[in-house]
């Protein structure tokens, strides 16, 4: 019997949630909110961006096929944190808040994301 390799998962500067921006690639400078993360193959789905188009066979006689457009996961490498109120997008640093919990802070605006 062969062994089986131990999962990876990678460390990810993006949660489930943040509000992003594609920095590269054929959707650059589009927003959305992510909607699910992956850390083993270190990808995010994010909402709105990277469109894929899949058709589907009808499967009896007398149904109709169908063409569905769906988001498609995006390297996380490939997004960048998005402020809403300045509009730019920014890298995170971590700081602690008044009440000593360790949050995320975006480095441009100093907004809180957490």
């Amino acid at each position: 019997m062969a062994k089986s390799k131990p999962k990876i998962r990678y460390k990810m500067h993006v949660k489930k949630g943040d509000t992003v921006q594609v920095i590269s690639g054929d959707d650059k400078g589009k927003v959305g909110e992510i909607l699910r993360a992956f850390p083993e193959t270190s990808k995010v789905l994010v909402k709105g961006v990277n469109f894929r188009t899949r058709h589907i066979k009808p499967r009896q006689e007398g149904e109709s096929g169908q063409i569905l457009t769906e988001e498609f996961p995006i390297h996380s490498s490939n997004v960048m944190h998005y402020s809403n109120k300045e509009k730019v997008a920014s890298r995170i640093c971590f700081t602690f808040n008044e009440d000593g919990r360790k949050v995320r802070k975006l480095k441009k605006t100093g907004e809180i994301i957490d």
